[in-house]
């Protein structure tokens, strides 16, 4: 699955570990996780998260 890295902060989203404090279960995608979610760093919007080229 696609990662996805916060352009505000640097965060990484890895859909393998997913965002337990965020309630993002394992192995969910990127584009499955609900508009209302923020970076658990910074806070930015989904929309402020780019594609990573692997």
């Amino acid at each position: 699955m696609q990662k996805y890295v916060c352009s505000i902060c640097g965060y990484e989203y890895d859909p393998e570990v997913g965002d337990a404090d965020g309630g993002i279960e394992p192995g969910t995608a990127f584009e499955d996780i609900p508009d209302d979610w923020v970076c658990p760093v910074c806070g930015a919007t989904k929309e402020n998260f780019e594609a990573v080229e692997e």
